[in-house]
């Protein structure tokens, strides 16, 4: 494998595990809209708030009032307030870096490799998390969904983040959770990969490296 000069990260499921925060983040919020005077069984407004995000996204702004409206067919604001308050302030105490993030950011930092984030989400919320990690500070180039308005496998995603460094895509490998996404789009662009089995949930990916920890990273760079 020629030398590697850049390390390509994904960011959610990869660096940090955003699924457990969002889970457990909207269940503090389900407890405080019910608190609030919502009239739901728990599990009930967790399936429905659920389902809300898979139709308008994982990252969407005003899930909370598509959520009042579904449920309530109108938006109380005293609950919706609760909700909000609540998810923020769960959030921001469990929001944390997978272990050996950290050691393996500054290891690739001092074996003189760049490192980047490619990212699909919004570019105000993927900052937000890597400054609230304290990890906003280890990457040379960050690429999210405003800066090319394409998301993974699209090609120009990876691109945009390559060409910022200067690099060829043989200079770099991706490590991403999504086979479909980070693994199939940085393949085609003729990248090697990385697939971080640890923060995936949705099966297997045809990648060059497959690794449990992040830490295993070190070994193939």
């Amino acid at each position: 494998m020629p030398k590697i000069k850049a390390v390509l990260f994904d960011l959610d499921n990869t660096l940090i595990d955003f699924m457990s925060m969002k889970k457990e983040s909207c269940k503090a919020a389900i407890s405080a809209m019910i608190l609030a005077g919502l009239k739901m069984e728990k599990d009930r407004a967790f399936k429905l708030l659920f389902e809300l995000y898979e139709k308008h996204g994982i990252e969407n702004q005003r899930i909370f009032q598509k959520f009042l409206r579904k449920a309530n067919k109108k938006i109380d604001y005293k609950v919706l307030a609760s909700a909000i308050v609540a998810y923020r302030r769960y959030q921001a105490g469990v929001l944390k870096p997978y272990k050996n993030v950290i050691p393996v950011l500054s290891g690739l930092k001092k074996k003189g490799i760049k490192t980047a984030i490619v990212s699909d989400a919004p570019k105000m919320r993927a900052w937000i998390r890597l400054v609230e990690m304290g990890i906003e500070n280890y990457f040379d180039v960050v690429v999210c969904f405003e800066d090319t308005k394409e998301r993974k496998p699209s090609r120009l995603p990876f691109e945009k983040a390559i060409n910022s460094l200067n690099l060829k895509p043989e200079d770099c490998i991706m490590v991403g959770d999504w086979p479909e996404r980070d693994i199939a789009g940085a393949k085609a662009l003729g990248m090697k990969t990385v697939f971080a089995r640890y923060g995936s949930s949705k099966g297997d990916a045809d990648a060059d490296y497959k690794i449990d920890d992040i830490k295993e990273l070190l070994r193939i760079v």
